[in-house]
Protein backbone atom coordinates (compact mmCIF):
# COMPACT_ATOMS: atom_id res chain seq x y z
CA UNK A 1 0.00 0.00 0.00
CA UNK A 2 1.02 3.52 -0.77
CA UNK A 3 2.18 5.62 2.15
CA UNK A 4 -0.30 8.05 0.95
CA UNK A 5 -3.40 5.84 0.69
CA UNK A 6 -1.93 4.27 4.08
CA UNK A 7 -2.12 7.82 5.61
CA UNK A 8 -5.61 8.41 4.60
CA UNK A 9 -7.04 5.55 5.64
CA UNK A 10 -5.52 6.14 9.04
CA UNK A 11 -6.59 9.73 9.20
CA UNK A 12 -10.11 8.78 8.35
CA UNK A 13 -9.90 6.54 10.95
CA UNK A 14 -8.39 8.55 13.79
CA UNK A 15 -10.84 11.88 13.09
CA UNK A 16 -13.93 9.89 13.94
CA UNK A 17 -12.36 7.79 16.79
CA UNK A 18 -11.65 11.45 18.45
CA UNK A 19 -14.91 13.01 18.50
CA UNK A 20 -16.07 9.24 20.01
CA UNK A 21 -13.52 10.39 23.32
CA UNK A 22 -14.82 14.27 22.52
CA UNK A 23 -18.65 12.93 23.08
CA UNK A 24 -17.78 10.30 25.69
CA UNK A 25 -15.73 12.86 27.76
CA UNK A 26 -18.56 15.58 27.08
CA UNK A 27 -21.15 12.42 28.58
CA UNK A 28 -19.28 11.73 31.85
CA UNK A 29 -19.85 15.27 32.70
CA UNK A 30 -23.47 15.03 32.92
CA UNK A 31 -24.22 11.71 34.84
CA UNK A 32 -27.50 9.71 34.00
CA UNK A 33 -28.12 12.72 31.57
CA UNK A 34 -28.63 15.12 34.20
CA UNK A 35 -26.33 18.31 34.98
CA UNK A 36 -27.83 18.28 38.78
CA UNK A 37 -24.42 16.71 39.75
CA UNK A 38 -21.46 18.43 37.36
CA UNK A 39 -20.62 20.95 39.51
CA UNK A 40 -19.13 19.41 43.09
CA UNK A 41 -19.91 15.81 42.81
CA UNK A 42 -17.71 14.40 39.40
CA UNK A 43 -14.56 12.72 40.04
CA UNK A 44 -11.14 13.81 39.49
CA UNK A 45 -10.47 11.31 36.31
CA UNK A 46 -13.70 13.20 34.52
CA UNK A 47 -12.56 16.80 35.17
CA UNK A 48 -8.87 16.09 33.94
CA UNK A 49 -10.81 15.98 30.35
CA UNK A 50 -8.75 12.95 28.63
CA UNK A 51 -11.08 12.34 26.09
CA UNK A 52 -11.63 15.73 25.42
CA UNK A 53 -7.71 17.30 25.17
CA UNK A 54 -5.93 13.76 24.98
CA UNK A 55 -8.15 11.53 22.91
CA UNK A 56 -9.67 14.33 21.08
CA UNK A 57 -8.04 17.36 20.44
CA UNK A 58 -4.77 15.51 20.35
CA UNK A 59 -5.62 13.01 18.15
CA UNK A 60 -7.80 15.40 15.86
CA UNK A 61 -4.64 17.06 14.64
CA UNK A 62 -2.86 13.69 13.79
CA UNK A 63 -5.94 12.45 12.01
CA UNK A 64 -6.29 15.68 9.98
CA UNK A 65 -2.76 15.90 9.46
CA UNK A 66 -3.21 12.10 7.93
CA UNK A 67 -5.62 12.98 5.53
CA UNK A 68 -4.08 16.24 4.57
CA UNK A 69 -0.34 14.01 3.65
CA UNK A 70 -2.71 11.40 2.17
CA UNK A 71 -3.29 13.91 -1.11
CA UNK A 72 -1.32 15.12 -3.65
CA UNK A 73 2.12 16.92 -1.95
CA UNK A 74 3.03 20.58 -2.18
CA UNK A 75 5.03 20.10 -5.01
CA UNK A 76 2.89 17.87 -6.86
CA UNK A 77 4.46 14.74 -7.97
CA UNK A 78 7.50 16.70 -8.95
CA UNK A 79 10.89 17.57 -6.43
CA UNK A 80 9.48 16.38 -2.88
CA UNK A 81 5.78 14.78 -3.72
CA UNK A 82 4.52 14.29 -0.42
CA UNK A 83 7.38 14.61 1.87
CA UNK A 84 6.48 18.34 3.42
CA UNK A 85 3.43 16.78 4.80
CA UNK A 86 4.52 13.22 5.79
CA UNK A 87 7.19 15.61 7.93
CA UNK A 88 4.44 17.00 9.58
CA UNK A 89 2.31 13.61 9.67
CA UNK A 90 5.22 12.48 11.72
CA UNK A 91 5.34 15.30 14.37
CA UNK A 92 1.65 15.16 14.44
CA UNK A 93 1.15 11.63 14.90
CA UNK A 94 4.07 11.69 17.96
CA UNK A 95 1.87 14.64 19.40
CA UNK A 96 -1.23 12.41 18.79
CA UNK A 97 0.32 9.16 20.42
CA UNK A 98 0.70 11.13 23.57
CA UNK A 99 -2.97 12.49 23.92
CA UNK A 100 -3.64 9.01 23.10
CA UNK A 101 -1.91 7.50 26.21
CA UNK A 102 -2.64 10.63 28.22
CA UNK A 103 -6.53 9.52 27.71
CA UNK A 104 -5.54 5.89 28.08
CA UNK A 105 -4.21 6.53 31.83
CA UNK A 106 -6.56 8.89 33.05
CA UNK A 107 -9.38 6.59 31.92
CA UNK A 108 -8.07 3.44 32.61
CA UNK A 109 -7.47 5.24 36.73
CA UNK A 110 -11.07 6.21 36.25
CA UNK A 111 -12.17 2.63 35.82
CA UNK A 112 -9.72 1.04 38.92
CA UNK A 113 -10.86 3.98 41.18
CA UNK A 114 -14.52 4.11 39.99
CA UNK A 115 -16.92 7.26 40.27
CA UNK A 116 -16.90 9.82 43.11
CA UNK A 117 -20.97 9.08 44.80
CA UNK A 118 -22.84 8.96 47.30
CA UNK A 119 -23.18 5.54 49.71
CA UNK A 120 -24.29 5.50 53.37
CA UNK A 121 -24.65 9.14 53.49
CA UNK A 122 -21.32 10.10 52.55
CA UNK A 123 -19.63 11.57 49.56
CA UNK A 124 -16.76 9.68 48.08
CA UNK A 125 -14.67 7.24 45.88
CA UNK A 126 -16.11 4.60 47.83
CA UNK A 127 -14.60 2.01 45.17
CA UNK A 128 -11.00 3.22 45.03
CA UNK A 129 -9.54 0.35 47.96
CA UNK A 130 -11.13 -2.55 46.03
CA UNK A 131 -8.77 -2.42 42.98
CA UNK A 132 -11.42 -2.46 40.26
CA UNK A 133 -12.68 -5.75 41.64
CA UNK A 134 -16.10 -3.72 41.93
CA UNK A 135 -16.29 -3.82 38.34
CA UNK A 136 -16.68 -8.06 38.29
CA UNK A 137 -19.39 -7.51 40.67
CA UNK A 138 -22.42 -5.66 39.34
CA UNK A 139 -24.02 -5.89 43.30
CA UNK A 140 -21.92 -3.56 44.49
CA UNK A 141 -23.01 -0.80 41.55
CA UNK A 142 -26.49 -0.31 43.35
CA UNK A 143 -24.91 0.63 46.49
CA UNK A 144 -24.10 4.47 44.91
CA UNK A 145 -27.29 6.48 45.71
CA UNK A 146 -26.35 9.12 43.80
CA UNK A 147 -26.20 10.31 41.13
CA UNK A 148 -28.31 7.31 39.84
CA UNK A 149 -26.94 4.72 37.57
CA UNK A 150 -23.18 6.46 38.07
CA UNK A 151 -21.46 3.59 38.40
CA UNK A 152 -23.04 2.02 34.72
CA UNK A 153 -22.34 5.59 33.19
CA UNK A 154 -19.05 5.75 34.49
CA UNK A 155 -17.92 2.11 33.50
CA UNK A 156 -19.22 2.31 30.23
CA UNK A 157 -17.81 5.76 29.00
CA UNK A 158 -14.38 5.13 30.74
CA UNK A 159 -14.35 1.68 28.94
CA UNK A 160 -15.54 3.04 25.75
CA UNK A 161 -12.63 5.95 26.08
CA UNK A 162 -10.22 2.73 26.81
CA UNK A 163 -11.00 1.01 23.79
CA UNK A 164 -10.28 4.17 21.61
CA UNK A 165 -7.06 5.95 23.15
CA UNK A 166 -6.11 2.12 22.97
CA UNK A 167 -6.95 1.74 18.70
CA UNK A 168 -5.73 5.92 18.64
CA UNK A 169 -2.04 4.53 20.15
CA UNK A 170 -2.39 1.80 17.49
CA UNK A 171 -3.01 3.72 14.43
CA UNK A 172 -1.03 6.69 15.56
CA UNK A 173 1.89 4.26 15.55
CA UNK A 174 1.01 2.75 12.21
CA UNK A 175 1.28 6.41 11.16
CA UNK A 176 4.32 7.70 12.30
CA UNK A 177 6.05 5.14 10.49
CA UNK A 178 4.40 5.56 7.45
CA UNK A 179 5.21 8.80 7.61
CA UNK A 180 8.46 7.98 8.76
CA UNK A 181 8.93 5.63 5.44
CA UNK A 182 6.99 8.61 3.01
CA UNK A 183 9.61 11.49 4.09
CA UNK A 184 12.62 9.21 3.09
CA UNK A 185 10.63 7.47 0.31
CA UNK A 186 8.09 9.78 -1.17
CA UNK A 187 4.91 8.66 -2.14
CA UNK A 188 4.59 5.68 -4.44
CA UNK A 189 1.45 7.14 -6.01
CA UNK A 190 3.53 9.48 -8.12
CA UNK A 191 4.57 6.97 -10.30
CA UNK A 192 1.53 5.37 -10.88
CA UNK A 193 0.53 8.77 -13.02
CA UNK A 194 4.00 9.07 -14.72
CA UNK A 195 4.35 8.39 -18.44
CA UNK A 196 6.17 5.10 -19.31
Amino acid sequence: MCTGKCARFVGLSLIPLSLICIVANALLLVPNGQITWTKDHLSLQVWLMAGFIGGGLMVLCPGISAVRAGGKGCCGAGCCGNRCRMLRSVFCSAFGMLGAIYCLSVSGAGLRIGPRCLMHGSWDYHFQHTAGSYLLNRTQWSSCAQPPRVVYWNVTLFSLLVAASCLEILLCGVQLVNASIGVFCGDCRKKEGAPH
